[in-house]
């Protein structure tokens, strides 16, 4: 899988809600109402994680959750990264 280049990410990002990053790597930051949203969201998230078998970094510090994926076999931003942020994006609107 390749990676992408700087302006193909800045380009999808664009159609992304709250991430931000470049083609080494994407991020997002997301607000729970309250720490049991948080951990429901990440039990979400590693559900689709593990069907993607892609799994990002998350960073829980009470009902913040800080998100970051990168492709590390193949050194950057993938598609497989945007796919997981948009299923990402699914499960968080879903706990707003």
């Amino acid at each position: 899988m390749a990676v992408l280049s700087a302006d193909e990410v800045a380009a999808a990002l664009a159609g992304l809600t709250g991430w931000e990053g470049d083609a080494a790597a994407i991020r997002r930051q997301v607000e729970a109402a309250d720490f049991p949203t948080a951990i429901q969201i990440v039990d979400d998230i590693a559900v689709a994680a593990e069907q993607a078998d892609h799994h990002p970094d998350i960073d829980i510090r009470w009902r913040t959750l800080r998100l970051v994926l990168a492709t590390h076999s193949e050194g950057g931003v993938t598609a497989k990264d945007l796919e997981l942020a948009r299923t990402i994006d699914g499960i968080v609107a879903a706990h707003s």
